[in-house]
């Protein structure tokens, strides 16, 4: 018998199939247990202050779980149980992982939208998507395990890979740090290594509370993981762990298939980690360059000299003559600020434009579009 993926194809014993099945199907909602108590490194320093990188190679966190030594060799290489009691083992490592990611795995909203994230230090710097997070400066309503709500600021951001930070708001927790993930890393990810996403997906929910996938990485790649772990709309942002609970990428994009997705490695946090907490921001992803669809000109204001038909622009109602003097939270002095504006959305975006058409002042609404790498 055999399993199949995109990438993956394993030859699994016909007496645990069936099991591997049942397993698959019942894994989008684990019943979590109770943590162990194997290691508590709370006491850990903070790793994630603006002139400090996060440690590597250590179990510093509230996330990891140290796996059995039946275990060890899914761990790093991948692979099948080979017999039902390890397939019971697995069960009991990811539920254990699961347990303690409930603790540092939130829903994010900013405005309308709504994503996830994982708090990776102490102090609360939480690691997200670029497009959860949109722009350095916006305020994030963070919902944690138990239903409270705390305010964060979002932070910088690499388009290019779709990385995001977002950092709590000081004195919301008692003094006490934030329980928060263990860090892995991503240099040494193979295909067929097991894997455990957890998010809310569709927004946090009490009742239901964070959902857990397992699955396996289909691909490495410099710039993403593609796994089968069953994502959809909401888990934008949330965390991949490996079945030690270190925590090896952030979710980013969902495929054409909801079991085929992709995620930053969490390596791409680390080299980019000072620009990012200082709230620099930069790049896009190819294929999602922001576009508002107008040509201009101006070393004192924005003049729009052409609007594009069917861009953007058009459809919101801008008009050649406009000059255009905020741009959302932005104050627009020249057409290059408003260039620089609409590279630091994100397509999709609604932002507010006032206009100054004919003396008056003019608002209009803009939906972002997006543009190849060439437009």
């Amino acid at each position: 018998m055999k399993l199949k993926t995109s990438k993956i194809e394993v030859r699994v014993p016909p007496r645990i199939y069936g099991i591997i099945q049942a397993t698959a199907m019942t894994a989008v909602m684990l019943s979590v247990a109770a943590p162990v108590n194997a290691q508590d490194p709370r006491h850990a320093a903070d790793r994630g202050s603006s002139n400090q990188q996060p440690h590597r190679e250590n179990v510093n966190g509230n996330t990891w779980v140290e796996p059995p030594a039946s275990l060890h060799d899914l761990l790093e290489q991948g692979g099948v149980p080979e017999s039902l009691e390890m397939l019971r083992v697995l069960q009991r490592q990811t539920q254990q992982v699961a347990a303690r990611a409930d603790e540092c795995t939130v829903s994010v909203q900013i405005g309308p939208a709504q994503g996830c994230g994982v708090i990776v230090t102490g102090s609360g710097f939480v690691m997200t998507a670029a497009h959860v997070a949109m722009r350095p400066g916006k305020a994030a309503v963070l919902t944690l395990a138990d239903g409270r709500t705390v305010t964060a600021t979002t932070r910088g951001m690499d388009r290019h890979v779709d990385a995001g930070l977002i950092k709590i708001n000081p004195g919301q927790n008692g003094g006490k740090p934030w329980p928060y993930a263990t860090l892995g890393n991503s240099k040494d990810l193979r295909t067929g290594m097991w894997c455990i996403a957890t998010g809310h997906p569709g927004g946090y929910d009490r009742e239901r509370g964070m959902v857990t996938r397992v699955g396996r990485i289909l691909d490495v790649r410099e710039d993403s993981l593609d796994t089968d772990c069953a994502l959809i709309g909401g888990d934008s942002g949330g965390p991949l762990f490996d079945l030690a609970g270190r925590l090896i990428a952030i979710h980013s994009r969902i495929g054409n298939d909801v079991a085929d997705n992709l995620h930053v490695p969490v390596d791409h946090f680390d080299k980019s980690w000072d620009r990012m907490s200082q709230g620099e921001s930069w790049g896009f992803l190819p294929g999602f360059k922001p576009v508002l669809g107008v040509k201009g000109n101006g070393a004192e204001e924005a003049n729009v000299k052409i609007v594009y038909p069917g861009s953007p622009a058009a459809a919101a109602g801008i008009e050649k003559g406009d000059v255009v003097e905020r741009f959302g939270d932005v104050p627009i002095t020249d057409f290059e600020s408003l260039k620089n504006a609409v590279a630091d959305t994100m397509p999709g975006e609604r932002i507010k434009v006032w206009l100054r058409r004919a003396g008056s002042l003019v608002q209009v609404v803009v939906e972002i579009g997006r543009a190849n790498e060439s437009s």
